[in-house]
Order: C-alpha cells, then structure tokens, then sequence
C-alpha cells in the first residue's frame, strides 16, 4: 500500500558507511515529505527494524558487512509485504543488478544520483511504481536477451523470442488464458512458456517477471538528473 498523502514517507536507511548513512539521513529528513525512522549498518538489524518499524520504504546498499543486500531485500519483504525496496548503490554489473530486481526489490540507482533526484526516486517507489536508473537499463536488457556473458558459437538467446513477447502481457497483470488470447496461442503453450521463463529466470512468481521486465525495458527514472 503506497503511503497517505496525508504522512510522511518513513523511511529506513541500511548503509555500512558512517558518512554516507549520517548524511542521506540529515538530508532526507529535512526533505519535506520524507521521515527518516530509522537506520541499520547490517543486514539482520535491517530485517529486525524493518519488522518492528514497518518503513513504507527501505533504502538499501547492496553490499553489506554480514551478507547481501539482495539476501537482505529478499528477507525484508517476505517479512513485510507492504514495504518497498529501493536499492542505493555504486555497484552497476549485469549480474548484481539482474540479482537486485528478482529479489523482489522496486527500484535500484546508483549513488552518484543528485539528492534532488533522489527524493523523486523515493517518492515514485513510494507511489507503487518501479523505478531503474537509466543507465543500468542496458545492462538488463543486454542480460534478458543474451544471459550471462558466454563465449564461443554456443551462445544463444536466454528468453526466447516467443518468451520475451510474453513479458509485457505479465506484466500487465493478464491471466494465462487473456495472454493466450492475444498471442493467438493455447492456454496450455502459454503455461509452457511461462514455466520457461520462471526457469530460466530462477524466479517463481509472476510479480517477480513483472519486476524483471520494468527493470528491463522501462526506464522509469530517464528524467533523473544526475551530479
């Protein structure tokens, strides 16, 4: 549920950095709209503040001292389905970032971003909408299209072609049968499909395909400004 217009966002801040923590937390908290309530320097006291704070939003690094901030998204959520996850972070490979958005987590920018195009990050993943930075987008879709980076004649298509047109459709919220609908597909082939997918993807659910194609082929956040 996206936060009341009538409160402020509460926000949780997971960071190891003294300096950077200390210091989104005094300008966040100072921004209009935004109540910092808390912050965390590890992965188990994020899961414990998350659960006893209930944050609407859970900034999070993705490199933490005691585990990943994609183990810790992961933990968050399943603990409190109604808070969101917006990664902060200076990592940018394919893989982390690929690794992020299956967690189940609703927006992921790097930490060169300006603090004015922070708070609008904040604010869209409180309103319930995904948000990716621009420039990871290619890394995303360079990864759903192609998978890992391999070597050789071998190298094939992760998602094939039929698989990646099924995307959008999921993402969309149709069920299997509106899917196969419009794909002038069986039911059955479209189950198919899908089971492909959550293989390929090693994910299980449709929210979690969802989440993949909007960090993929969205760029939510391209009217970010940047420092």
């Amino acid at each position: 549920m996206s936060p009341s217009r009538s409160r402020s966002i509460r926000l949780l801040i997971v960071d190891d950095h003294e300096v950077v923590r200390i210091g989104l937390g005094a300008v966040l908290d100072l921004t209009p709209g935004i109540k910092v309530v808390g912050q965390a320097t590890r992965k188990d006291e994020a899961k414990q503040l998350s659960v006893r704070l209930k944050p609407d939003i859970v900034l999070l690094d993705i490199r933490l001292p005691d585990g990943s901030g994609v183990d810790a998204a992961r933990d968050i959520l399943a603990a409190c389905p109604e808070t969101r996850v917006l990664f902060l972070t200076s990592f940018a490979d394919d893989h982390t970032v690929v690794e992020a958005i299956l967690s189940g987590a609703h927006g992921y920018v790097l930490k060169d971003i300006a603090s004015e195009a922070l708070v609008k990050a904040i604010k869209t993943v409180a309103s319930g909408q995904p948000l990716m930075d621009p420039r990871l987008t290619k890394y995303t879709l360079h990864l759903i299209k192609n998978g890992p980076a391999q070597s050789g004649p071998s190298k094939r298509p992760l998602l094939s072609p039929q698989e990646q047109r099924l995307l959008p459709l999921v993402a969309e919220g149709l069920t299997n049968k509106e899917i196969a609908t419009q794909l002038n597909l069986s039911e059955k082939t479209v189950k198919n499909y899908l089971a492909n997918i959550y293989s390929k993807l090693q994910i299980g659910r449709r929210s979690q395909v969802a989440a993949f194609y909007a960090g993929s082929f969205k760029s939510a956040g391209s009217h970010l400004t940047h420092k």
